[in-house]
This record gives structure tokens, sequence and C-alpha cells, in this order.
């Protein structure tokens, strides 16, 4: 089985723990609104694609972690989109969860979400019960304070914030979880391979910025513009581009060399260089530097 189908067999699999008789039927649908049909999957194909430079045999629990990791991710967008937020009409090309659903079921349907993750990682611990308390911390320590995703989102609400220390809460802690929570499906220390998630993290969240800067609404399916109308930390704004293009080559440079010594390191680098290489629009990129 491919890593998608495995992802996507894992994430359904999670919802048989919410969708059952008694469930709220528009809650449940707002949840699976907001994960199914899913964007890229980056962090979960991280998550597979480390355990498997580990060992090739912790597919499936490696496939857990990776969806617990992705509801947390979509969960996240769910509250990233709501008024009191980005206020954003469209996610992935069509409307927003609390456009679609009404805001507090979305605001309830990303906290189920979030709760459904350890829901999911505690079911996978039959599977290797040992390993459940590293892939649980990595990923706990990915959602509130001091430097999870909630606390991300928290920078927003501060007068000031630094650009690194925003960008590695709001996007590098579930890359460092899923690089993590991989590592440690595998049986294998996870603090090792830390440093590639949080490089490619901070990877993703600087092409994000030169896509907000100079991509349309139409190419992300989102809101664009959203880091000047929020008056948010953004590389493009805070280096310029040329500058920014040159950051986000370092940081996925960086995120290769990271790669600890294991069994499938060349095999993860190439797929690192592979991925890196579609982060960023390069025409347009080129044409407004």
């Amino acid at each position: 089985m491919d890593a998608r189908s495995r992802i996507e067999d894992s994430l359904t699999g999670a919802f048989a723990l919410a969708d059952l008789p008694g469930a709220p039927p528009r809650l449940i649908a707002a949840m699976r609104y907001a994960v199914f049909p899913g964007g890229a999957r980056i962090r979960p194909r991280l998550t597979l694609a480390v355990a498997a430079a580990c060992d090739p045999r912790s597919a499936a629990l490696a496939a857990a972690a990776g969806a617990a990791i992705e509801l947390l991710h979509c969960a996240s967008l769910v509250h990233d989109d709501m008024p009191e937020f980005d206020n954003a009409d469209t996610r992935r090309g069509r409307p927003a969860v609390h456009r679609a659903y009404g805001a507090p079921l979305a605001l309830l349907a990303g906290d189920a979400l979030i709760v459904l993750t350890f829901q999911t990682l505690a079911e996978s611990a039959a599977r290797a019960p040992a390993r459940l308390a590293p892939m649980m911390r990595a990923i706990a320590s990915a959602v509130g304070a001091p430097h999870g995703i909630a606390a991300g989102q928290a920078w927003e609400c501060e007068p000031a914030v630094d650009l690194a220390t925003y960008q590695q809460a709001k996007t590098g802690a579930l890359f460092a979880a899923a690089t993590e929570a991989g590592a440690a499906a595998a049986g294998h220390e996870g603090a090792p391979w830390r440093p590639l998630g949080e490089f490619l993290g901070q990877a993703y969240q600087v092409a994000d910025d030169i896509s907000d800067a100079i991509c349309t609404e139409a190419e992300l399916g989102k809101p664009v513009g959203q880091d000047v109308a929020h008056d948010r930390p953004n590389a493009v704004l805070q280096m310029g581009l040329p500058t920014a293009v040159a950051h986000l080559q370092t940081l996925t440079a960086r995120a290769a060399a990271a790669i600890p010594e294991c069994v499938g390191a060349a095999d993860l680098r190439a797929l690192i260089r592979l991925e890196s290489a579609r982060l960023m629009p390069k025409q347009r990129a080129a044409q407004a530097a």
C-alpha cells in the first residue's frame, strides 16, 4: 500500500471512533468537511517517510501517528480561518468550515478534531505499547504552550514577535512532531530527528509567505494578502522577496543535511530535495524578484 492510501485509511479509521450512533450529525459532518478531501498531507507523509527510513516494518504505527498529526493540522486550519483570526471565506478552494457550518460548529469541530487526535494515538497503542509514550509526547508538545500551534496562533495577539519564533510555533511545531513521531513509531529516539522537522517547518512557512505575497487566490484556493491585512510577521515583508527566496533555499538545504544516519537516509534526502523543489512557484518568484 502506498503512503497516501495508508494515510487516508488511517484517517477514515480515526473517524470510526467519533462517528457513532448518538453523535451530533452536523458536528461529525463539519469534522469530516475539515479533513476530507485533504490537501497534500505533507505532515503525515513526512511521518511515514521518517519511519520508513528508520525501519520499513513500522508503516502501520507510523500511519496512525501521521493521521493524528493531520487531524491536528486540520483543526488548526479550522480555527485559523474563523472570524476571530483570519476571517477567511475559503480553504482548499471551497467555503471554510465556519462559512459552511457556522462559527459555533466550526469551533467545536476544531476542538473535537484535537481530541480525536489523542483518541487515535491511544487506539494505536495495541500495536506497540512501549512506543506510545514517546509518540504522545512528541505530538502533544506540538499543540499548546510554550511552542505549539496554539502558541503560534497566540503570538498574533501580541504587540510584537520575532519572525523565527512565530514561524517555529505556528508551522514548525507540527513538522517537528512529524519527524519525532515517525522515528518513535519505528522504535528510534525522536530527538535527533527534531532539527529536520524544524528546518522543514520553517521552509514551508517561508514558502507560504512567498505564495501569500505573489500568488492569486485561485492558485492557492484560499485568500491571499492575509499577512499584510492582519499585520502579521511575514518573511517577504521583513526580508524582501529575493532574500526570502534565498532563505527558503538555505532552510531546505539544512533540512536535508539534518537527516540522522539510518538505513534509509539516502532515499529520505532525495525525497526532501524533491519536495523542496515543489515548495515555491519559481517562475512567479523569479519574475517578482
